[in-house]
């Protein structure tokens, strides 16, 4: 599927735009199930300044969607409408660190990164972030966590550009953290960089700690496979991947797409998949469960664009 070209309008709206715009940009190859159509304009923006004026300058009826490392996300097979923000390059890609045991990063940072620079200057309560498959946008915008660390325990603020060009920074209370999510999701912000409070701590104690959660994520989860991390969030009083597990549904397939056999809360592309028949296995396990347990699973991993 392709769409109108819409990216010679967006030229025209904003003539000083300095970042790639391209039209009908392949999105497969930058997601993790390595699925889904393409996004009908794919805007990379030189830097905050630049974001902020192609979106004062985004004509109204042009809908726009922003995307990470595409780690959680199925995009499906008909594509995104409208234009696709990705954040990128050097000016959303530093790290660096601060007085008070602060620590300040661009949201195109993997979440990873941002735990090894912590580690190597010696701050603790960052490693959490070794065990999460993302950026630092996308973990402000769930509230990512693991490993007992979430984003809320360590975030001062976040900085961004609302829908109107207009550069704003939240505080943690703005952000209104709940588990999984924030009400800052709800808003027409993209956000740009992050504020974290770290502690004084051993390097040495902090790196141990780093590779306890890289162990435990190698032999938990299905890291080397096409997949998109866990795909449902726990419910209250229960966990998703024996829930999952309790209904019979390890293993289960359709199509190219399975439940993982090392983890019930993974799915994975094992080759042909479609976003269809990822999205149709997640429906169907969530289906089982229910049936099974009388649990209501609620997707972790968000799903975007049009049905082909």
């Amino acid at each position: 599927m392709t769409f109108p070209d819409i990216t010679l309008d967006l030229r025209s709206a904003a003539p000083d735009l300095r970042g790639r715009l391209l039209a009908n940009a392949e999105m497969a190859p930058l997601t993790w199930f390595r699925v889904g159509g393409p996004a009908q304009a794919l805007f990379t923006p030189a830097d905050e300044a630049d974001l902020a004026y192609l979106l004062a300058h985004l004509p109204a009826e042009i809908p726009w969607t922003v995307i990470g490392l595409c780690s959680n996300l199925i995009v499906r097979d008909g594509g995104i409408p409208g234009l696709v923000i990705r954040l990128g390059g050097k000016a959303f890609g530093e790290i660096a660190i601060e007085e008070g045991n602060r620590l300040r990063s661009g949201t195109a940072v993997p979440d990873v990164k941002v735990a090894r620079a912590a580690a190597d200057a010696s701050l603790d309560g960052l490693a959490f972030y070794r065990g999460i498959p993302g950026c630092i946008g996308g973990a402000l915008r769930m509230n990512a966590g693991a490993h007992g660390g979430e984003t809320t325990d360590v975030l001062v603020e976040a900085r961004g550009v609302t829908r109107a060009g207009e550069i704003v920074t939240l505080s943690h209370a703005q952000m209104g953290f709940t588990y999984r999510s924030s009400g800052a999701s709800t808003q027409e912000i993209i956000f740009t960089s992050a504020l974290f409070q770290g502690r004084p701590g051993d390097r040495a104690e902090i790196q141990a700690e780093m590779d306890r959660v890289t162990a435990a994520r190698e032999a938990a989860q299905p890291i080397k496979e096409r997949t998109g991390g866990s795909t449902f969030k726990n419910p209250d009083g229960g966990k998703a991947w024996q829930l999952i597990d309790a209904a019979g549904c390890r293993g289960l397939r359709i199509g190219g797409a399975q439940v993982s056999e090392m983890h019930c809360n993974f799915l994975i592309n094992t080759g042909g998949a479609t976003a269809a028949d990822v999205e149709a296995l997640g429906e169907e396990v969530r289906r089982r469960v229910k049936e099974h347990s009388g649990f209501d699973l609620h997707w972790e991993i968000k799903r975007i664009g049009v049905a082909a």
